[in-house]
């Protein structure tokens, strides 16, 4: 992992780093955000940013967008700072962290933010097949094409060859295809010289040279653009690339690796994708099974994500109900281990007395329904009834029913409505639910926490009253 230290806190983050280093972290140090900023465009890269809390943090990750450089940021500062550390969540920051250091809590964000992803979970035969034959080839430095639905696990794969690969100990860089214009994937594969075009403010390293000696995953591939392609056959054959705007050959050194969740022979056969270069990327595939044909496997992962999302939400990690666990194996995970995972995660939100039962388990195409008190039943126990509801008169309808904001509202009462209207009650629900705590609200939701705390802020200023985090909150929200 690739730690960059930014300002120095009276020396705090220097200890910080030691700590960082002493648990496997590279470490490089600036003293600020433009020397931290030109250090990520010369290619070294970071996996983490320690920024102090007195620097300039909303210019800092504004930049990191601006130039599309996918870094966490961790915010530092001496003590307990509430108002400062609120404002660099605002900004961008992942996290706070009170200075002098402790060494586990260091050790804990790194291993939250920066979570191994090299590792394999099975024991279902149709994945042991997989992992021998990845063990194999990993060594070599074949291009492997990776393949397989949404979710199966293709850019951890990607890291695991990586990891038993003889460039281990070198960088592993992976790049989206399929997330980045066309018109700028080219610049953040090849980089570019200042001047380039309109915006190249500086020179640029591409993807390929910061890989230079290590591994680079070309994830999407089947997305990439015709014309951009061509280009990057060259670089597959030839082993060098020209930056945008340049006019020298840049040699490189790098494993290639690639993934896709097409059929990329139908993809050569439609016109989408160059045949030549399907070949030079060919020369190793590996096909990812689906959760459904490793059904072995999920009471395994399930088990292991109920462990992983009970520590990082400071829970015991609960059991899990024979009910629930049929649920699990009887459903059809099209997301595959990736919804299974965040299946697994809403379970440890929602479970009741450290256990997991089926009413925790929302599987697509459900949603969270409380489990209804038991009311007496009015004309059995002697209780007063109440009239009957007014009847609309025959042929007509009856008026929609418009549920108080954050109550749960019959699958019916949702006809007549706005998106927006239900959207707001969803949310406000779940937050409710959640106490507050917005961090766990937008992980049922499936939404960014910034996403959420924007939606909040807008209901919180039409004068909608907005729950607080309580017992279980956050440490540092914006005032909402």
């Amino acid at each position: 992992m690739r730690l960059l230290i930014v300002g120095s806190l009276e020396g705090h983050m220097i200890t910080a780093g030691k700590i960082a280093f002493e648990r496997g972290a590279k470490v490089a140090t600036v003293d600020d955000v433009d020397q931290a900023m030109s250090s990520l465009r010369t290619g070294n890269g970071a996996d983490l940013i320690m920024v102090d809390i007195n620097l300039d943090i909303d210019k800092l990750c504004k930049h990191l967008d601006m130039e599309r450089f996918s870094v966490p940021v961790i915010a530092c500062g001496i003590g307990t700072q509430p108002s400062k550390a609120g404002d660099a969540i605002r900004s961008g920051a992942k996290e706070y962290i009170p200075l002098p250091p402790d060494a586990e809590l260091i050790a804990a964000v790194l291993a939250a933010v920066t979570e191994e992803t090299t590792s394999l979970i099975y024991k279902d035969p149709a994945m042991a097949a997989v992992i021998q034959f990845a063990k194999q080839i990993a060594p070599s430095d074949a291009s492997v094409l990776i393949t397989g639905e949404s979710g199966t696990g293709k850019e951890v794969m990607s890291r695991y060859l990586h990891s038993k690969s003889r460039r281990a100990k070198n960088n592993f860089i992976s790049i989206n295809c399929a997330a980045i214009p066309e018109n700028l994937l080219e610049s953040e594969l090849f980089g570019h010289e200042k001047g380039a075009f309109t915006g190249a403010l500086s020179r640029r390293i591409g993807k390929f040279e910061e890989a230079n000696g290590g591994t680079l995953l070309l994830d999407e591939i089947s997305e990439m653009h015709p014309r951009l392609q061509a280009k990057l056959l060259r670089a597959v054959q030839e082993r060098e690339i020209d930056r945008v705007g340049g006019n020298k050959p840049i040699k490189v050194d790098i494993r290639l690796l690639a993934t896709s969740n097409r059929n990329m022979e139908e993809e050569v056969k439609k016109g989408n994708f160059r045949e030549d270069l399907y070949f030079r990327l060919n020369v190793v595939t590996i096909d990812m099974p689906s959760l459904r044909d490793r059904p072995l496997d999920i009471e395994l992962l399930a088990d292991h994500f109920l462990a992983k999302y009970a520590e990082s939400n400071g829970v015991a990690k609960p059991a899990i109900t024979p009910e629930a666990l049929t649920q699990l194996m009887q459903h059809h995970w099209r997301g595959n281990v990736r919804e299974l995972e965040n299946t697994m995660h809403r379970a440890v939100l929602l479970s009741r007395d450290n256990i997991v039962g089926p009413e925790a388990i929302l599987l697509s195409g459900t949603s969270f329904a409380p489990v209804a008190t038991q009311v007496p039943n009015p004309v059995t126990q002697g209780y007063p009834t109440t009239p009957a509801p007014h009847q609309p008169p025959q042929g007509q309808q009856p008026p929609v029913q418009q549920p108080a904001p954050g109550t749960e509202m019959p699958e019916k009462a949702l006809v007549g409505r706005t998106v927006a209207d239900v959207e707001k009650d969803l949310i406000l629900n779940t937050l409710q639910h959640c106490l507050g705590n917005r961090t766990h609200a937008a992980n049922i939701l499936g939404i960014s926490i910034r996403t959420l705390r924007n939606k909040l802020k807008i209901y919180s200023d039409d004068g909608t009253e907005v729950t607080s985090p309580g017992r279980g909150g956050e440490s540092f929200s914006p005032s909402l």
